[in-house]
């Protein structure tokens, strides 16, 4: 599985019910000035501490930031730690507002 996905595939398996995990790991201000709905908000300070806990090792993990950095460190963390099926979103909640969700602000 490719570390990246971009937000047209994300927004394919949104529309086709595909069960995974959308995982927001910005700050919480971040995710209030914009967000894509369903996602579960554990910012990425957090994801150590709380992984193990709240996420299943065999879900299908998609990681999403602001413009795709924090995400991809993520991803690979997650990966480090058995989450094999982690993939970070390219271009992050910014790419999702330019070019799937236009209703999604830019900030």
């Amino acid at each position: 599985m490719d570390y990246e996905i971009t937000p047209e595939e994300v927004k394919m398996k949104l529309d086709q019910r595909e069960a995974f995990t959308l995982l927001d790991v910005r700050e919480p201000w971040e995710f209030e000035a914009a967000s894509i709905d369903g996602a579960k908000l554990i910012p990425m300070g957090d994801v150590p501490s709380r992984a193990h806990q709240e996420l299943d090792p065999e879900d299908h993990i998609v990681v999403v930031c602001h413009h795709g950095v924090r995400s991809m460190s993520v991803t690979a963390w997650l990966r480090q730690q058995g989450f094999e099926k982690s993939q970070s979103m390219r271009g992050g909640i910014d790419a999702w507002a330019r070019r799937v969700d236009g209703n999604v602000p830019v900030y």
